[in-house]
């Protein structure tokens, strides 16, 4: 069969870009080999929160006398919490259908191969074979969890972010071996639930990318909450017990171990690019990523590719951001690129973390002259009624024109206040606008007007 457009990859690159696709007039095809949604909507971004709000809820429960309530004999049924997870990732992926029906986006089930001549070779689970002609092909076939040479997932004591998703059993201590967004969370879910987590990072500080006053207000959360952390740790290797798994770390002291149940391995991801024709089709790659131009184009006339394989944030929005900028170039329309200055970054441990644009640190390395202004969440009247007090707002803006630099933030609901700011930088609207900008009381967005008001010298609630 022939399409105008045909994607390999169901993620939020993937699927999104189908419907834009088909929303532009374009027959559309997408190729998928497992659930539609991908990884994001069936093992990572929905499953993960729908395990985070049961760990809210259970946290809640615990400090019922904090609110003046009594809270008696609750437990955590930890496989129904896992199975609640399952079911929202299995709805999502049925919505996913709907979506494709809804746009008349034909459902190639099975493996893609990109093939020279424009062409997609789908092999389905039993073995059979068909090849589909597209005008333009799009690659959006995702990312994995990475392995250690040091500790190779083994699915059973070593474990990568899928099976920390679908465990049977609740472990009584685990390992985290990294501590970006799946280690993070991982963390605090299982904290949450009653296991003994050690939190190891191989750089100096926890959420290395982040402002370093986040990742140190994240670091007296955690060990508030008895999650051990040990930074500047290398993971040299592991030895398989009785009772479980013995992790061996280099730290500034020297050789280390520690026994746990399961290690769960969070050191990053890799884009799925092998065994996809690249090589065949010709299709430049470089540090295992696809070479792209602003608008996704390969080096060989007719393939795309977005998401997580190729050089940008692996974030779902900017997946979907990409695919959708990628076909409205391909259809003809007067599109821009996608400003990878202004993408939000957001983790859901507890408390959250958001952030977009520079760090103090990036913006003072850029030769800016800036105001820095911060409010913390404990002089907020939302956040203390709330119970929430932990956290802060952090705003960076430029002296000289006035511009908001970036944000950083850390406490409940942060995850939702960043796209404010978002919005700010998009519509290059200035500090002092922002200052201006009359905020809803009381609202723990509040901490963001105070927070620039701060930068000013004009903060009123400190």
């Amino acid at each position: 069969m022939q399409y105008d457009i045909i994607i390999i990859g169901s993620g939020p690159g993937g699927y999104v870009t189908a419907i834009r696709a088909s929303q532009l007039g374009f027959k559309t095809a997408i190729v998928e080999k497992e659930n539609l949604g991908g990884v994001c909507l069936n093992w990572g971004c929905i499953p993960t929160k729908a395990l985070l709000k049961s760990a809210e809820v259970y946290n809640y429960l615990k400090k019922a006398g904090d609110y003046g309530l009594n809270a008696e004999n609750f437990s955590a049924d930890f496989p129904a919490v896992i199975q609640r997870s399952r079911e929202v990732a299995g709805s999502m992926s049925k919505g996913v259908e709907f979506l494709m029906r809804k746009n008349n986006i034909d459902v190639l089930q099975g493996t893609g191969k990109v093939l020279p001549g424009k062409k997609v070779l789908v092999t389905t689970e039993n073995g059979e074979e068909k090849v589909f002609e597209a005008q333009h092909i799009i690659i959006a076939t995702g990312a994995r969890a990475r392995s250690l040479p040091s500790m190779p997932i083994d699915g059973e004591r070593v474990i990568g972010y899928r099976q920390a998703l679908t465990l049977r059993k609740r472990p009584g201590s685990m390992v985290i071996v990294g501590s970006g967004a799946i280690g993070v969370e991982m963390a605090y879910f299982y904290n949450s639930m009653g296991a003994q987590v050690t939190l190891i990072e191989y750089l100096p500080r926890i959420m290395p990318l982040e402002d370093e006053e986040v990742s140190k207000q994240l670091e007296r959360s955690f060990k508030k909450s008895k999650i051990k952390v040990k930074t500047s740790a290398e993971v040299t290797g592991v030895e398989y017990t009785d009772e479980g798994i013995k992790v061996l770390y280099k730290d500034k002291k020297g050789e280390q171990s520690i026994e746990a149940d399961l290690v769960l391995s969070a050191v990053g991801i890799q884009a799925n690019i092998g065994n996809i024709g690249l090589e065949e089709t010709g299709i430049e790659v470089e540090k295992g990523k696809i070479k792209v131009d602003k608008f996704y184009k390969t080096n060989v006339d007719g393939y795309y590719a977005i998401g997580d394989v190729i050089d940008t944030p692996a974030l779902a929005h900017v997946a979907s951001a990409e695919g959708i900028t990628c076909v409205e170039k391909i259809a003809g329309l007067d599109v821009e690129p996608v400003d990878y200055k202004n993408i939000p970054s957001n983790i859901y441990t507890s408390p959250e973390i958001a952030s977009v644009g520079y760090t103090e640190k990036q913006a003072l390395e850029a030769g800016y002259e800036i105001r820095v202004g911060k409010f913390p969440f404990t002089a907020s009247g939302k956040a203390k009624a709330a119970g929430k007090p932990d956290g802060f707002v952090k705003i960076i803006i430029d002296k000289k024109y006035d511009e908001i630099l970036g944000a950083h933030m850390i406490g409940a609901n942060v995850t939702e206040m960043i796209a404010e700011i978002v919005a700010a930088r998009k519509a290059e609207a200035t500090g002092h606008s922002l200052l201006k900008s009359i905020h809803p009381h009381p609202t723990m967005s509040e901490a963001v007007m105070e927070a620039v008001a701060d930068a000013y010298g004009e903060v009123i609630h400190l």
